[in-house]
């Protein structure tokens, strides 16, 4: 569809990999060619352009997509990803047709993002996310990142903020394998933590454990939804 003339007005899904892990992850053992190819296919060409995002600035790097001295990876990912993408692409500029994803770390980031900046993702895709941004531990955390200030740890914690704030115009999928023993109770309680929070999300289990096995089959199981809440359906 984007090469078609006249050029409908995609929408966006911002898409991140784990960590340690790179953008490449998604395109080999991802395999997300094949799948937005095949979702194309089956729906006149159509399908959301997804932009590949460095997360982390690195392969073993971990930033906690916060503003910190590891990197300003919130204000990348939520000002610099998204003006250089209305730049260079012919997208739909509404916030209402952009979705931030990801697998693992990048999935953890994406809540983050979804609940710090409503206004640039009403839209997410967790799959098998952390229960919070961690270093490991949660006092660990916040001395190494924020600097032993508990409160600043809290401002960019999905947990916190779900418990804080109403939401009643974001949207998400959480996705997790049935086997993944050290992140489906995490994801469960996120579910319902967004759901009390007025988001409306749903939590996908699949068979396997934290690998792609589950992401692939969870970005391919989600893409309907997903697709029909960025308003692709009725383009």
């Amino acid at each position: 569809a984007y090469v078609a003339s006249p050029r409908p007005d995609l929408p966006v899904l911002v898409l991140l990999a784990g960590q340690p892990g790179s953008t490449d992850d998604w395109l080999v053992g991802g395999k997300l060619t094949d799948i937005m190819d095949a979702y194309a296919a089956g729906h006149r060409g159509l399908a959301p352009i997804v932009v590949l995002a460095d997360g982390t600035g690195g392969q073993f790097a971990n930033p906690l997509c916060v503003d910190s001295h590891l990197g300003n990876a919130a204000t990348y990912l939520t000002v610099d990803v998204p003006e250089w993408v209305r730049t260079h692409l012919q997208v739909d500029p509404d916030p209402r047709a952009w979705a931030v994803g990801g697998l693992s770390y990048g999935g953890t980031c994406a809540l983050q993002l979804a609940t710090t900046r409503p206004d640039v993702y009403p839209t997410f895709l967790d799959l098998s996310g952390q229960a919070e941004p961690t270093l490991g531990d949660r006092n660990s955390t916040i001395r190494e990142v924020f600097g032993g200030d508990a409160e600043a740890f809290a401002r960019n914690n999905p947990t916190d903020l779900l418990a804080r704030n109403h939401y009643p115009g974001s949207a998400g999928a959480f996705v997790v394998g049935l086997d993944d023993t050290a992140f489906r109770s995490g994801l469960e309680q996120l579910t319902a933590a967004a759901q009390a929070a007025g988001m409306d999300v749903h939590l996908t289990e699949l068979p396997g454990t934290h690998s792609f096995a589950v992401w692939s089959a969870g970005l391919e199981k989600e893409l309907p939804w997903l697709s029909h809440r960025l308003g692709l359906d009725a383009s």
